[in-house]
């Protein structure tokens, strides 16, 4: 998070609005102590109820157990379930394994936005239509 210049006082902004707002936020707990993964769906009906994904991480110590897979599996199901057809996402178009991950989800590339976050950094924008 770093990258994008989020420090814990803006994370915990962040997460606080979208509770405010009602996203969705799932986590996976190591023995229901310690969390290892979080995701964040806004399920927004504003483009052809396209529900965006806002976050998904991943422990380090955790990653390749398959957490991801199921945490996107479930916000999925979530967000069909509050109507959405369909998910976006953009992921840092240098993070070759979040992409490979998400293509592997069946989700498919469809451009790339220079300079959209940060100055110095790409986004590649991926779309999944359906969800179900």
């Amino acid at each position: 998070m770093r990258r994008y210049a989020v420090t814990a006082s803006l994370a915990g902004r962040l997460i606080a609005e979208a509770f405010r707002t009602h996203d969705i936020l799932l986590m996976a707990m190591h023995r229901r102590r310690a969390p290892v993964g979080l995701i964040w769906v806004i399920p927004t009906r504003a483009i052809m109820r396209t529900a965006y994904l806002r976050l998904l991480l991943v422990d380090k110590r955790w990653q390749s157990q398959g957490i991801g897979g199921a945490l996107l599996t479930a916000a999925e199901a979530r967000a069909a379930r509050e109507g959405g057809r369909s998910m976006m996402l953009l992921v840092t178009h240098d993070n070759v394994r979040a992409r490979t991950f998400y293509e592997r989800a069946g989700y498919r590339h469809v451009g790339d936005l220079p300079g959209l976050v940060r100055p110095e950094l790409t986004e590649s924008m991926y779309f999944k239509r359906s969800m179900s």
